[in-house]
């Protein structure tokens, strides 16, 4: 795929990227096996494990977590309350949508708690294993894995095409909750609303959006402040990802939009 051959002009010191449908992965450029963090693109890995959870009887999703009078819903679509970091909340729950690094690491004591064992075994039972992915969960619930690029084509296929839930759940992982919510998100400022579905960040309308201007409004993915990014277009039936060893910034801004729709334009 021509289109991926951008990253060669990329001021990065490594940079791979990879595009899969459900069914297998069309093309990668760059080293797919080398492992990296993968900074918030974490976030949805521990929110398919926490479904999975769900869907045991382990946890529910509207049970209480988190600062008082959240749930577990409220955790995964940062609308308890609670900070980027610090456990003191700052907002009354499903009042505001608060990005929140520290309300992932509430979700992940909850998960291990109630399984009764760590959240990165949970997690490596749950989806790495299933998947066949050669994921490092051990460090924060929400920005301390680390995958290759491979694995996170992987889970994107999972999430194109869901084996490990049910479809009635992944509906909802991928739908808005909480709607209305304004918010931040993070290095792209304010949007009214900020949707979120569990674990994911919803496109919508937004304008500027970091998964391009091709990319349907039913995209869904995350992106990381290591440089590393997801988005899965049920629409189009594909998923683009990236890992890279540069933070991100303006070139990340810059690079990852023109980079997905001349995906999506190669594609037709």
């Amino acid at each position: 795929m021509d289109a991926l051959h951008q990253v060669d002009a990329w001021d990065v010191p490594f940079a791979a990227v990879g595009v899969t449908t459900a069914e297998a992965v069309l093309a990668t450029h760059g080293d797919a096996t080398r492992r990296l963090p993968l900074a918030s693109v974490s976030k949805p890995i521990a929110a398919l494990a926490t479904l999975v959870a769900a869907e045991e009887g382990v946890v529910d999703l509207d049970e209480p977590a988190g600062p008082p009078a959240a749930t577990v819903r409220h955790l995964l679509a940062h609308a308890s309350g609670l900070p980027f970091e610090g456990d003191r909340p700052i907002a009354p729950p499903g009042r505001r949508r608060i990005y929140s690094n520290e309300g992932f690491q509430a979700l992940g004591d909850h998960v291990a708690a109630a399984a009764e064992m760590p959240f990165p075994e949970y997690v490596a039972e749950a989806v790495a294993a299933p998947l066949g992915l050669r994921l490092e969960a051990s460090g924060h619930p929400g920005a301390g894995m680390e995958a290759s690029l491979g694995d996170v084509l992987a889970f994107a296929r999972e999430l194109l095409a869901p084996r490990l839930v049910a479809a009635e759940t992944h509906a909802e992982m991928v739908a808005v909750q909480f709607p209305g919510l304004d918010g931040v998100l993070p290095e792209y400022g304010r949007f009214s609303p900020l949707d979120w579905g569990l674990g994911v960040e919803l496109k919508g309308d937004k304008a500027g959006h970091w998964s391009g201007t091709r990319t349907s409004r039913a995209t869904f993915g995350h992106f990381g402040g290591a440089g590393t990014f997801v988005w899965v277009d049920p629409e189009r039936g594909v998923a683009c990802a990236g890992l890279a060893t540069r933070r991100f910034g303006d070139w990340a801004k810059e690079a990852w939009p023109r980079l997905s729709d001349a995906v999506l334009a190669e594609l037709g």
